[in-house]
């Protein structure tokens, strides 16, 4: 099985995931545990499955923002809702968000509960060694809704993928601030916004940025060189070739499947605009297509 089938997949499982962070149900879930603002919101309920880890552990496993952003939320949320009740509003805001967005009928119809069984199947192959994020999503128990199952399996095959990716970039030595350099210059996404959210100053994003130029991946301007862009793209190639276990063992016919069934899912998503443009991960409307 080519390493291109988990590029094709995460396209694919990466909108339904993405919901998590930009639906009002989610928002409204999360101030209604009292979480306090954006980030406070989104670190605990990204961080819920690890269980009351202090911010240093979650900076480690995200990786890409600075320590104080995981500080100014971590460990207070936890002292205001615990992590099993962080992660049962987080289900019940998916089930929401998803019946909102797709419809009542989608949300129980047999495709949709055909897509929620296979890729749950495929999170459950995921290896996860090395994989927090992904170790600690896969031992949740397995949501009764079809719909929110569906959404359980993309976020720890997105975890699992992430993990990949963080590993890659450590043995290419390419730091946290260097990477979101790194995929600002592709275009992916707007650097000021990345800088800002993730919280570095200008001198720590100008460090990386010489960097990068030293390694002769980006040029004066910041734009990407031949060498950065191959650089990127064997970057991307290995996280592709560590996020292929699970496919592999679902098998190319229930992984076809599978990405049929999420087409229109992940397109009702992008259509809907609900995913902000310059959003951190880079997806936009025009990144995914159904011959993707």
């Amino acid at each position: 099985m080519s390493e291109s089938v988990a590029r094709a997949m995460r396209e694919r499982f990466e909108p339904v995931h993405q919901l998590v962070y930009f639906t009002p149900e989610v928002r409204e879930a999360a101030e209604g545990l009292g979480l306090r603002g954006y980030w406070m919101g989104y670190f605990a309920l990204r961080a819920a499955p690890l269980g009351t880890v202090p911010a240093s552990v979650v900076t480690s496993c995200f990786y890409v923002f600075h320590p104080d952003r995981a500080a100014s939320a971590l460990p207070d949320a936890w002292a205001l809702a615990s992590p099993q009740r962080v992660i049962e509003a987080r289900e019940r805001a998916v089930d929401a968000a998803m019946t909102s967005l797709f419809g009542p009928d989608v949300v129980a119809s047999a495709e949709l509960a055909e897509a929620a069984d296979l890729a749950w199947e495929a999170a459950r192959a995921a290896d996860t060694a090395g994989r927090v994020l992904g170790a600690a999503n896969q031992a949740l128990p397995r949501p009764a809704q079809p719909h929110v199952r569906l959404w359980q399996a993309a976020t720890t095959l997105r975890e699992h993928r992430g993990d990949g990716h963080v590993a890659v970039l450590v043995n290419r030595r390419l730091g946290p601030v260097e990477a979101l350099v790194l995929k600002s210059a592709t275009g992916e996404t707007d650097a000021e916004f990345q800088r800002r959210i993730r919280q570095w100053d200008v001198e720590e994003w100008r460090a990386a940025q010489a960097t990068l130029r030293e390694r002769g991946w980006i040029d004066e301007e910041g734009h990407l060189t031949k060498a950065g862009a191959a650089a990127h793209e064997q970057l991307e190639a290995d996280t592709d070739a560590a996020a292929l276990t699970p496919w592999q063992a679902l098998g190319a016919g229930a992984t076809t499947r599978l990405a049929h069934l999420l087409e229109p899912l992940a397109q009702s998503v992008l259509d809907s605009g609900i995913i902000p443009p310059g959003n951190p991960v880079g997806l936009t409307e025009g990144t995914w297509n159904s011959r993707g």
